[in-house]
């Protein structure tokens, strides 16, 4: 089913509020949107968080590659996606500075940030993100837009980043591009569950091997065409039943890397989150 075409109205806004969008924390947080309610610019991702136990709705893969290292960083506790901004006070602001608060079809929008994270350190126990590709910034109403953001948080003494794909290694990219430029087929639960299981021995069992000597090792004993294996481990991957260090090279990824996630966990987050 192809993404609905963004649309707004206050009666819409309501309804979301009332869903409980933008509220919550951990696994029962709501983002304000989900990737089947606006266009992204290139590819969108849900994926699994295994620090909120939910899917995560990411509209980009600059999104995504910031949240995979935020995901990863250990004093990370949680992560808010798409984090609604309070419309009176972005109201306040704009017209404090003398700009126009940003419109859809004649009604204000809500604001958002791309992500509000908790943390254990104590001199930042939470801060806020937005993500955008440096040629944005180019644009002068994307940078009136993100000035009433950085006074948003400034008004909630809250600290408030701005991250470009300047401040993302390359290995991320290649990393992002090498997973999801993959579209493993879809499998039943209880053949991907039984996949699970064995990649989950062989990762323990042959920890010190990289990645793709492990894969071309067992493309070898069980004669299976060469690159299945790899195929198969990638598609996991992809889907979170591993985690591991996004910023870590795919080709230098040993097994001791990958780090096997609670199969049901993901199964239930899948299956139930929208």
């Amino acid at each position: 089913m192809g993404r609905k075409k963004y649309w707004n109205s206050e009666a819409k806004n309501a309804r979301w509020i009332k869903e409980g969008r933008g509220q919550g924390v951990g696994r029962d947080y709501k983002p304000w949107l989900t990737v089947r309610d606006v266009a992204s610019q290139g590819r969108s991702h849900r994926i699994f968080g295994h620090l909120s136990r939910r899917t995560h709705h990411l509209l980009s893969d600059l999104e995504l590659a910031t949240f995979l290292l935020i995901q990863w960083r250990q004093s990370t506790t949680d992560i808010r996606e798409q984090f609604p901004l309070d419309r009176e006070l972005t109201t306040q602001i704009c017209r404090n500075i003398g700009v126009a608060h940003p419109t859809y079809s004649g009604v204000l929008q809500y604001m958002s940030s791309d992500f509000l994270v908790s943390s254990k350190d104590e001199k930042h126990p939470i801060f806020a993100l937005q993500v955008k590709p440096s040629s944005a910034l180019e644009d002068q109403r994307t940078i009136e837009k993100l000035e009433v953001e950085r006074r948003y948080w400034l008004e909630k003494q809250v600290p408030w980043y701005l991250i470009t794909e300047n401040q993302i290694p390359s290995d991320v990219f290649t990393n992002i591009n090498w997973l999801y430029n993959l579209q493993s087929d879809d499998q039943a639960i209880n053949d991907e569950s039984k996949q699970f299981e064995l990649y989950t021995q062989w990762v323990k069992q042959y920890s010190n091997l990289k990645i793709i000597d492990l894969c071309k090792q067992l493309d070898t004993s069980y004669s299976l065409p060469l690159g299945e294996s790899l195929y198969q481990l990638r598609g996991m991957l992809a889907k979170r039943y591993f985690h591991f260090d996004i910023s870590i090279p795919f080709s230098e990824l040993r097994c001791s890397d990958l780090v096997p996630e609670s199969v049901d966990s993901i199964v239930e987050v899948l299956h139930v989150s929208g």
